[in-house]
């Protein structure tokens, strides 16, 4: 199972970390390298939640750690902020629904289409959480979400993916695949923006961060690359201690 979930990982870094790139401030006003002439995204910082209830932030870490289990060698999604940086990016543009077309009319569309609902994610996150906690009420001894065994969480979104299990009102399934497609987001994303904790989606599979340079590696196949990963915002080891 370790395995599986650390190949499953490895083979989508490289689409969530392309995909990371679009949601990045643009620098303007001046070369790259003008000083000031960006606004960067200001670094997550721990606290309380954003966006989520205590609630469905607790049900969203039990999600992500079913989605990325821990083993022996890497934190699971809780531990590695999973939740805390989908809180934020609800909390902001993205939980908006920001630069979509998001008026009328609403009908379903295809899948290259994208989303057609008139809810942001958001909203649909909202929605989707107090219906999944509904039912494990209704049909777990009034129980919710994060409060059920790791075999019972488990057994529910496979029955949720496969389309056996509804959710009241929402589209079970479509959540699910989003919940799962955020939560790797944020354990591959730079730590600037809550998950990734430590670097943990990094160091597990040998990604060098946001070095400046590391032309003398690019050829070099299946070879493990020997510095540790860097932040947009650094390292721990790089502040002055005081």
């Amino acid at each position: 199972m370790a395995m599986k979930r650390r190949d499953f990982l490895a083979g989508t870094a490289i689409l969530v970390l392309s995909t990371m790139k679009g949601r990045a401030t643009i620098i303007s006003g001046g070369l790259p390298w003008t000083p000031d002439a960006g606004s960067p995204p200001l670094p997550v910082r721990p606290g309380p939640w954003h966006y989520f209830t205590a609630d469905e932030g607790r049900a969203v870490e039990a999600l992500a750690d079913r989605i990325i289990p821990p083993d022996g060698q890497t934190p699971g999604g809780r531990d590695a902020g999973c939740a805390v940086f989908i809180d934020r990016q609800l909390a902001g543009p993205y939980g908006r629904a920001e630069g979509h077309y998001t008026r009328p009319p609403f009908m379903s569309g295809t899948k290259q289409q994208g989303p057609q609902s008139p809810d942001a994610p958001a909203a649909t996150y909202r929605k989707a959480l107090a219906a999944l906690d509904r039912y494990c009420q209704s049909n777990y001894q009034d129980k919710r979400f994060a409060d059920l065994s790791e075999a019972q969480q488990d057994e529910l979104l496979k029955s949720i993916e496969d389309g056996r299990t509804k959710l009241e009102g929402v589209d079970g399934q479509s959540f699910f695949a989003t919940v799962i497609k955020d939560a790797q987001e944020g354990f591959f994303a730079d730590p600037l923006y809550g998950g990734n904790r430590d670097m943990v989606g990094w160091k597990m599979i040998g990604y060098p961060g946001a070095r400046y340079n590391y032309l003398d590696w690019v050829e070099r196949h299946n070879e493990r690359f020997p510095l540790p990963p860097v932040s947009l915002i650094g390292r721990a080891d790089w502040s002055p201690k005081t």
